[in-house]
């Protein structure tokens, strides 16, 4: 699963992808500073493996990850070939979903690319050229199946009827995402490759000083914003991200709670990245290794399996199941057990988050 972390030039971009990755992302006060994305796996925080890997006195603990893509600055007229715009916008076409990143600070030492700061313009002038490329695509696409739905063919139709209904919310500068559609039609929509049926994340970036402080006039603007088109939003330091991630773990606590927070913005950003995507971790644990699985929500037992290996998903017999409250109040699997909070399912069951699982299968 990908993210790609879009917004404005000068907005931060690079600078979080920095602290997301520590890949050293360039970043510099000029547009289009970063041509070809650059890509980095991050771990998704889960306190969870710890506490199994203590339990089991784990060799190895391995988290689930997540990959961020850093794309370069778009400006108005990207849809249009600005500013190289097809070619970022080709990369956005490649990722599950997008973390946009809106400048919410003043700094008169880094300039914007429109000459002054307002973050709802800026995230306008972003979703309107995604919408500008989806109407481009669109209206290709219903030239070429136009003239098949007049001859008569039903599925020619039943395609033109859903096209229908995103040009209409594009042309009302609503993202394709605000169009349902059937699930007859859930297939075609997919290969629509729509950038604007993408979920999207709105990351506020602030200024240093302000973190820890109410919201800013900027970020609630922001938030406002993301509120109308049903998507979420939170609040960033891409600055202090980026000085926290060159920190020796043991320093990072101290540095957070001198700036009086309790988490990073970073691990809010990456849990809240892997919901935005739909995706929740089941646990396996036991001596050699304590492991987060990355499955889609709504995934079952045999399915989840297979994230293992193919044989567990076609040989699969059950799955013994112990939630992950349960396990560590109780202290141990046998104990689990003994209280009968081990439950063996089969084939149907829906996997939750936070399962600690031991599959049975035999091939």
């Amino acid at each position: 699963m990908k993210l790609g972390v879009v917004g404005l030039p000068n907005v931060g971009k690079s600078t979080l992808f920095n602290a997301l990755t520590k890949a050293g992302a360039q970043a510099a006060n000029y547009p289009f500073c970063t041509i070809e994305p650059n890509t980095g796996i991050v771990a998704v925080p889960d306190k969870r493996l710890d506490v199994l890997g203590r339990m089991y006195d784990s060799a190895k603990i391995t988290p689930a990850t997540i990959e961020f893509v850093d794309i370069a600055g778009l400006v108005r007229g990207a849809s249009k070939g600005e500013g190289l715009g097809n070619k970022f916008l080709s990369h956005i076409r490649e990722v599950d979903a997008i973390v946009h990143v809106v400048r919410c600070f003043e700094d008169e030492n880094i300039s914007h690319v429109d000459g002054s700061i307002d973050p709802v313009r800026d995230m306008e002038t972003i979703n309107m050229e995604l919408i500008y490329a989806d109407m481009e695509s669109l209206e290709k696409r219903m030239a070429r199946t136009r003239k098949v739905a007049v001859s008569g063919d039903a599925q020619a139709r039943a395609e033109m009827a859903l096209m229908e209904r995103y040009m209409q919310a594009l042309d009302q500068g609503l993202p394709a995402r605000s169009v349902q559609p059937t699930p007859e039609e859930q297939d075609f929509a997919r290969q629509l490759f729509l950038l604007t049926t993408k979920p999207v994340l709105y990351a506020a970036n602030i200024a240093e000083e302000e973190l820890g402080a109410p919201d800013n006039p900027m970020v609630q603007q922001v938030r406002a914003a993301a509120e109308r088109e049903n998507a979420r939003a939170l609040v960033v330091s891409a600055r202090v991200e980026e000085e926290l991630a060159q920190l020796p773990d043991e320093e990072q606590a101290e540095f957070l709670q001198a700036l009086g927070l309790g988490e990073s913005g970073l691990n809010r950003l990456i849990a809240a990245s892997y919901d935005l995507l739909g995706l929740i971790s089941y646990l396996t644990a036991g001596p050699k290794e304590t492991r987060a699985w990355t499955i889609t929500r709504g995934m079952t037992a045999p399915q989840a399996a297979g994230k293992i290996h193919s044989d567990f998903e076609r040989g699969f017999i059950r799955a013994e199941i112990v939630s992950y409250d349960d396990l560590v109040e109780n202290g141990s699997m046998a104990a689990c057990k003994e209280k009968g909070l081990v439950r063996s399912e089969g084939k149907d069951y829906v996997m939750k988050d936070g399962d600690v699982v031991l599959f049975r299968f035999n091939v």
